[in-house]
């Protein structure tokens, strides 16, 4: 079952609802307010932040012809480009799968063969052996050649629960924005006069086999000012799309990304509710379940979680204090679906899981009966399987491999099966079949190792932030690490989001930096949500400071117990973790020697014009309000770059298919810093998205460039 999220990167749905007007809970204005043409309005690159641009197109292909010939040129790049291209391309990496019906397991495989991409299909009785029998069902290669499409794959959304027809989504070139057609299974063939939708970022879902609920751009320029869907319709196949039905309308100064459908099912595939969620900014929103003809708003906090549908128990979590129903922020419970609908005001929760300070729920699923919980413990991951009886959960713990990361994969509908992986720096992800019912543990797949990890230890250490909070890192090194600074490291955060950095298997980073003696740190700063969303809001809008001061002193940690030194000392972070670079750059430069700036935010300014920045207004304040504002002048990297600084030469990366974090950002931090005399490198490819991945040929590509800028900072 899918999550419903009713906060970040949300999915919701509807049946048949009447059109109606936006409801009238958006959030006040500000009571003064600076003009947005007075933000930046001095900045000489504003013309950068025309993405396709031929002037900018221009200007960054003149940096790839300057920079790449030195990287490439290195007499170390062809060695570290082999390799990485070998670990991305082989074929012995695990096949992560989907359950999609009793003996019909599906995954999406790319290597060598299939530098796209292949989705393909094998029971699970074939996938326990060596070399499982594989049978495409569309080969995204083939598919891009016959169309000459630069196709990447997003993914499939197939109807339950014979899951034969799927809305396959296509990026061209990597970009977030999509186009969907109907693709039948069975026959392996686009659907002839099928679903279609046109280029965009849509949010959509299936309510029968003959009707969609879609979120869409329908009018050129109907979108929010994130350029996210505000406007919800219900197309029936066979329909063109100017005869959709409107159900549901936000409004265009939503924040967030954008208001989505969703039809929430049983493990039947039958339809039990049906809601629509409208984002106010990048955490809060509203979530309405649609009864009859019309919505009614459920009573959830703004921040929190439909997790699962369980034994008719509705499992959502709380991001924030609830105290009508006792909830306290970070806790796990659970609404009787049938009462939910029946009396939303009158429904009574029940706790299904309160964390400690020092845990946080890391994943929920599903299987037909049971729930399943990965839950961190100090940032080590542990699975709990939950029952419900009479209204009552009890839990047992899985006995998985211990000081590792547990990821939950896809659930069965048909019985309580689930894959679960595990994972740790120096452990190859194991693929284990669990028995949620029993507790049965059955290890179906394991991944050779891929670097020689025999010569490196994992320890956990805490650092003490500028306040005196406590901030846990993971330090992968060397067991006969020299404790006189000399040993070459990179540390690694992002600190935004909730997202957590938690254990995890990196064959390249294995490979290209460990074997060849290097350390690696990974920093749970705040901001993330290694400790549940508290540890999160500690870093929020005017408290911004203190993701940056925990990062600092997780590297000055590292330095005084001598493990490394800021002429070996290196940092790297992509998108939010790419505004944390930038802000190392300017306010600690004289920590780090190499920084390597991916995909990043740079111009805090002008963030929120720039691209989709407006939707993660509920994550750094909005700059036009004068309060928000002068918190992100005195951090941003862009704002606040200097002549006559010891910076190091960075390396930055973008791309220009990223639709999410404009490459606007690392093309004026670039620009600027030339300006200002320093010395940069930097690569934007042409492909890639947000993830810089639109094939394997350019992972390798890209991580090659890394490790050998890393090369020559550090180990030289």
């Amino acid at each position: 079952m899918r999550k419903l999220t009713l906060a970040l990167f949300a999915a919701t749905s509807l049946m048949t609802v009447s059109a109606h007007a936006a409801p009238d809970t958006a959030p006040a204005a500000a009571a003064a307010r600076t003009p947005l043409t007075e933000l930046g309005k001095d900045d000489p690159y504003i013309w950068m932040e025309e993405i396709e641009g031929q002037r900018a197109l221009d200007w960054a292909k003149a940096q790839n012809d300057r920079s790449l010939p030195i990287l490439q040129g290195d007499a170390r790049y062809a060695g570290l480009h082999d390799a990485a291209l070998t670990i991305v391309n082989a074929k012995d990496r695990i096949p992560g799968v989907s359950f999609v019906a009793e003996d019909d397991l599906r995954n999406y495989w790319q290597d060598a063969d299939h530098v796209r991409g292949v989705w393909r299909t094998t029971t699970l009785a074939s996938y326990r052996t060596a070399q499982p029998a594989w049978s495409t069902i569309l080969d995204l290669d083939a598919l891009a050649k016959a169309e000459g499409k630069n196709w990447v794959w997003k993914g499939a959304d197939c109807l339950a629960p014979e899951s034969r027809y799927c809305l396959v989504s296509l990026s061209n070139g990597g970009k977030d924005a999509v186009v969907v057609r109907e693709y039948d299974t069975k026959t392996k063939t686009f659907v002839a006069g099928g679903f279609e939708l046109p280029e965009g970022k849509h949010r959509f879902d299936w309510i029968d086999k003959d009707t969609l609920i879609v979120a869409t751009d329908w009018t050129p320029g109907e979108v929010t000012t994130s350029g996210y869907p505000y406007v919800v319709k219900l197309v029936k196949r066979g329909q063109p799309l100017s005869a959709a039905k409107e159900v549901y309308r936000g409004a265009k100064d939503d924040g967030g990304y954008g208001v989505s459908p969703y039809a929430l099912r049983d493990h039947d595939g039958v339809v039990r509710a049906v809601f629509v969620l409208r984002p106010l900014d990048t955490f809060n929103a509203e979530t309405h379940l649609v009864v009859g003809e019309t919505t009614v708003k459920l009573p959830f906090p703004l921040k929190s979680s439909i997790q699962a549908l369980v034994k008719g128990q509705l499992v959502f979590s709380v991001e924030q204090d609830w105290a009508e129903q006792g909830l306290k922020t970070g806790d796990l419970a659970a609404f009787d679906l049938a009462a939910l609908k029946a009396d939303p005001a009158k429904a009574k929760a029940k706790l299904i899981l309160h964390p400690t300070a020092r845990e946080s729920v890391q994943g929920v699923n599903a299987t037909r009966d049971r729930l399943v919980v990965a839950l961190f413990e100090n940032v080590k991951g542990a699975a709990y399987a939950y029952d419900v009886k009479d209204g009552a959960w009890s839990r047992t713990k899985l006995d998985l491999p211990a000081n590792s990361t547990v990821s939950l994969g896809s659930a069965s509908d048909k019985d309580d099966r689930i894959f679960v992986s595990v994972t740790g720096y120096l452990t190859p992800t194991t693929y284990w079949l669990a028995d949620a019912a029993t507790g049965k543990l059955d290890q179906v797949k394991a991944a050779p190792a891929k670097f020689d990890a025999s010569t490196h230890v994992v320890e956990q250490f805490e650092a003490t932030s500028k306040d005196g909070t406590k901030i846990p890192y993971f330090l992968v090194r060397p067991k006969n690490t020299r404790y006189d600074g000399s040993t070459p490291t990179l540390l690694y955060a992002y600190g935004g989001f909730q997202a957590s950095m938690t254990p995890g298997y990196s064959p390249t980073m294995g490979k290209l930096w460990l074997e060849r003696g290097g350390a690696y740190v990974v920093a749970n700063i705040r901001g993330g949500g290694e400790f549940g969303p508290s540890w999160h809001e500690q870093g929020l809008k005017a408290n911004r400071q203190r993701v940056y001061d925990d990062f600092f002193a997780v590297s000055e940690d590292l330095i005084a117990r001598k493990i490394t030194s800021p002429r070996r000392l290196g940092i790297m972070g992509g998108s939010n973790g790419g505004l944390l670079m930038g802000v190392a750059l300017t306010q600690r430069p004289e920590l780090y020697n190499a920084i390597v700036i991916q995909v990043p935010l740079f111009d805090m300014v002008r963030y929120s014009q720039i691209g989709a920045g407006s939707s993660w207004m509920g994550e750094y304040g909005d700059p036009q309000i004068p309060s928000d504002l002068a918190v992100i002048e005195k951090y941003s990297p862009y704002q606040n770059l200097k002549a006559g600084q010891k910076y190091p030469e960075v390396f930055i990366e973008t791309s220009t298919k990223d639709d999410r974090v404009h490459p606007a950002h690392a093309r004026k931090a670039a620009a600027r810093l030339e300006a200002l005399g320093y010395p940069v490198l930097y690569y934007e490819n042409v492909d890639g998205g947000h993830a810089a991945s639109a094939n394997l040929a350019e992972t390798a590509r890209r991580v090659s460039l890394e490790y050998t800028y890393l090369t020559r900072k550090l180990m030289d």
